[in-house]
């Protein structure tokens, strides 16, 4: 049977609901506009914007970046754009990171930050963080005369002052990670230029410098430190490429910037180096393993959970609410039950109905049904162009013919089968993970099967498995 993933075009309603943003929404916006935007997808290739890089200080490396554009560049002129739209308007504009595609607002504005959460419907209450392109525009967020934090947040106190506002706690991680897919804590100083709604009420925030060059020129040419969470709606899979963003929130935000496949895959780590000791509330591209390699991070500890944390204040995103679920049943194998996906597994849920599965595997399970012989397999790809399918999983499609093959209470059946294989190295899961999720359910499966993978394999492994659990509806463990 060949075929494609076709959209089904159904549109779920979000926990928070929030109003179709319009064409109008500038600074002074009406509030009860109902018109969709027209979205436009901006390429980039940022090796044709101009000249960026960091100014030469050998104290201070990251200290300031420098811009210099392209005035006969087509891709300059889009990043400009983008720019003047985030410094005049309240919609928010979807750029690519290392890690995934985040949605920017101007984070010293109220107005600017909270369509963020409309374009998103995200709770109100899940903080935000905020990207930097330098170090000098860090130390403008953070102010020299701190609040008191409560506890845990022992180390930095309403007394202490410092020549440098940044914590020397993370002094050695800036200088190792930075810029990079990490995300450090950092109090909420007093009289904050930050919009309150960044922080969701709480005394601290997180900053993280991309090594993107193309959302550090933003961010540079905006001229403002941008909040910015994933820009996908709020619980589905992360997008890891601009046609996912076009996806979720196609009618919702003016401009998406095309700067191709994100190389990551996950999103940042969010470190806590206010608490005595260190600890990690989200894993991400920089393990724990690297972090206590550093000089006052020996000790760190994990701080976060793989399900959701619904009864406290999250003190980082992705700690409170479901994330990363596709509309599609995801059913987690973790590691340990065999080296291939169980028949009697598959058989459970073709029991209950299910016609049309998704298969996402990584290190060691094979293919695991056979095309009939009367059918012929097709690839999907999503409408990738084919200067990205390197980094874009594709589906593998075939028609399985079931005569009671897979258990003795199977019934002959045709079942639809969605095959997608990430690769063997951890790296590739990670790029291929959220992409591979989107697939699948595009696909118009009823239930998706994913090998998972060891925890302490690779750098990101431990951020592949947390954002699996918080995925799946159930986990199926040794």
């Amino acid at each position: 049977m060949n075929g494609s993933c076709a959209e089904d075009g159904v549109h779920r309603k979000s926990k928070v609901e929030g109003k179709i943003m319009t064409d109008t929404d500038g600074p002074d916006a009406p509030e009860d506009g109902q018109r969709p935007l027209s979205t436009r997808v901006l390429q980039v290739d940022i090796a044709k914007v101009g000249h960026i890089s960091f100014a030469s200080n050998s104290d201070s490396p990251l200290e300031d970046l420098n811009v210099t554009l392209n005035d006969k560049s087509p891709d300059a002129a889009h990043l400009l754009e983008a720019a003047r739209h985030l410094r005049e308007t309240n919609i928010p504009v979807a750029f690519p990171t290392e890690t995934v595609y985040g949605l920017g607002a101007d984070a010293t504005r109220s107005a600017a930050v909270r369509g963020i959460y409309t374009a998103k419907q995200r709770p109100l209450d899940n903080p935000l963080i905020v990207h930097i392109c330098s170090l000098s525009q860090l130390r403008t967020i953070l102010q020299p005369q701190p609040r008191a934090l409560p506890s845990p947040y022992t180390i930095i106190e309403e007394t202490d002052s410092f020549d440098d506002p940044i914590p020397p706690i993370y002094a050695p991680l800036i200088k190792r990670f930075w810029p990079g897919p990490l995300t450090i804590l950092l109090p909420n100083f007093s009289h904050s230029i930050l919009a309150p709604e960044v922080t969701a009420g709480l005394p601290t925030f997180g900053a993280r410098m991309p090594s993107s060059l193309l959302a550090l020129a933003l961010i540079k040419l905006a001229g403002v430190p941008l909040a910015a969470p994933s820009a996908n709606a709020s619980t589905r899979p992360s997008p890891t490429t601009a046609q996912h963003v076009k996806h979720d929130l196609d009618g919702r935000i003016s401009i998406i910037l095309d700067g191709g496949p994100c190389n990551v895959g996950v999103e940042s780590t969010v470190v806590d180096g206010l608490s005595d000791p260190p600890s990690i509330l989200r894993p991400g591209g920089i393990s724990i393993e690297q972090l206590r390699a550093c000089p006052g991070w020996e000790l760190t500890i994990v701080a976060y959970k793989d399900g959701s944390e619904a009864e406290k204040a999250p003190r980082a995103p992705g700690m409170k609410y479901k994330h990363y679920s596709p509309k599609a049943r995801v059913i987690l194998v973790e590691t340990g039950i065999g080296d291939d996906l169980q028949p009697s597994l598959v058989q459970s849920y073709l029991d209950q109905g299910a016609r049309s599965i998704g298969i996402l595997r990584t290190k060691r399970w094979k293919a695991f049904l056979e095309p009939a012989a009367e059918s012929s397999s097709s690839t999907h790809t999503n409408g990738h162009s084919a200067d990205i399918l390197m980094s874009v999983p594709s589906a593998v499609h075939y028609t399985h013919r079931i005569n009671g093959s897979l258990s003795p209470s199977g019934p002959p059946n045709d079942v639809d089968v969605w095959d997608i294989a990430l690769g063997n190295s951890t790296p590739d899961i990670a790029r291929g993970l959220f992409s591979g999720l989107r697939e699948l359910d595009q696909c118009g499966v009823d239930v998706i099967f994913v090998e998972g993978i060891d925890d302490a394999e690779g750098d990101a492994a431990a951020a592949v498995m947390n954002r699996l659990r918080k995925a799946a509806e159930v986990e199926v463990r040794a």
